[in-house]
């Protein structure tokens, strides 16, 4: 299984490590043939932590979101509209077929309260923070 881990910066916040979930790569196989990247964009707000996917020519429905431990995973299946045999590619950057991805999930959030919804081929699932408790402890004295 390959990983691809995202190394903080200096001027970077350390959201998480993600990784893509995808068999060793078939190098005997064209490369449409194999399975499919899921790109995605994560960020947070004072009151969210949100991921962003681009997920075009796929409906929600159709989509597996969930969380497992402390991780969030999108998987599909891009299906090909223009299913034709005959045809012969002249150029084709356009990838049908499965697609997954992980999400390292932080501990700050409600992962019961997530809401996931499309809005022109773009995957928004949003995720409240939890209320941050004052760190400051009184000790009492005697």
């Amino acid at each position: 299984m390959a990983k691809k881990v995202k190394m903080k910066t200096e001027n970077e916040p350390e959201i998480g490590v993600d990784e893509q979930i995808k068999p060793e790569v078939d190098t005997s196989k064209n490369i449409f043939d194999q399975p499919g990247e899921l790109v995605v964009d994560v960020f947070e707000t004072p009151a969210d932590f949100v991921v962003l996917a681009t997920i075009a020519g796929v409906q929600i429905k159709d989509l597996d979101i969930s969380v497992e431990k402390e991780m969030m995973v999108i998987k599909g299946n891009r299906q090909d509209p223009h299913i034709d045999h005959e045809k012969k590619y002249l150029f084709q950057e356009c990838y049908f077929g499965p697609f997954a991805r992980k999400i390292i999930l932080p501990e700050n959030i409600h992962t019961e309260k997530a809401s996931a919804q499309m809005d022109k081929g773009m995957l928004i699932v949003t995720f409240p923070k939890k209320e941050m408790q004052d760190p400051k402890m009184d000790i009492k004295t005697s």
